[in-house]
C-alpha cells in the first residue's frame, strides 16, 4: 500500500530541523506579498522553531507539516492546523507555498490530503480558513477546492499601514467527501 501522505505532486512529512532555511525564505516571500508583517526573526529563531516542530507530538490536534515536491525532493511549502475544537468538531488550517513553486498544484494536493486526514481519521466536521481579501490567489484556490465564503470581517486586520478585510471560508466534511472522493480506499 502506498503511503497516505504521498500523492502525485507532493509528500507531506514532519518538519525537520534542517527545514529552517526554507521556512525563513517562505516568511520573507510572504512579507513581500503583503500578507503579513512581523518584526524580523533571527536565523536562530527559525532554527529553534524548526527544531521545536521536529520534536512536536504527532498526535496533537494542531501540527505543521512540510510539503515536499515529489518531482524535486525538496520542501516547497508548509501546511498545518492552527486551531482545533474537537468538542465542536471544527479546525482551522493554513498553507504556504514558496514563490518559485506556486501554480503547480502543490497547494491543492497538500490541502486535500490534510483535509482527508482531518475529516476521515480525526473525524472533524468542519474546516475553516481565514484569507486576506486582497489575496486573490488564495481565494481562488479555496473556491476551486470547494470552500464556501461564510463571511467577511471588514477592516479586521491591520498591517502595512492600513486595515484589510478578512474573508472567512469553510467546508463541511460531507461537502469535502462529495467533491474529493477517496481513490482506491
Amino acid at each position: 500500500m502506498a503511503s497516505f501522505w504521498t500523492g502525485t505532486r507532493v509528500r507531506l512529512r514532519g518538519i525537520e530541523p534542517d527545514d529552517w532555511t526554507a521556512c525563513m525564505r517562505f516568511a520573507a516571500e510572504q512579507e513581500r506579498l503583503g500578507d503579513v508583517l512581523y518584526p524580523p526573526r533571527s536565523a536562530e529563531g527559525y532554527r529553534a522553531w524548526a527544531k521545536e516542530q521536529a520534536g512536536a507530538d504527532p498526535g496533537s490536534e494542531c501540527f505543521q507539516l512540510a510539503i515536499e515536491g515529489t518531482d524535486l525532493g525538496e520542501i516547497v511549502g508548509t501546511v498545518g492546523t492552527y486551531h482545533a475544537d474537537p468538542r465542536a468538531g471544527w479546525f482551522e488550517y493554513g498553507v504556504m507555498i514558496g514563490a518559485d513553486h506556486r501554480h503547480k498544484g502543490y497547494a491543492s494536493e497538500a490541502v486535500v490530503m490534510l483535509l482527508r486526514f482531518m475529516f476521515a481519521e480525526r473525524r472533524y466536521h468542519k474546516c475553516q480558513a481565514r484569507i486576506f481579501a486582497h489575496n486573490e490567489g488564495s481565494l481562488a484556490l479555496h473556491h476551486r477546492l470547494g470552500f464556501v465564503e461564510e463571511g467577511r470581517l471588514r477592516e479586521h486586520v491591520f498591517f502595512a499601514g492600513q486595515h484589510h478585510d478578512l474573508v472567512m471560508m469553510g467546508m463541511l466534511a460531507d461537502e469535502f467527501t462529495q467533491l474529493h472522493p477517496a481513490s482506491g480506499a
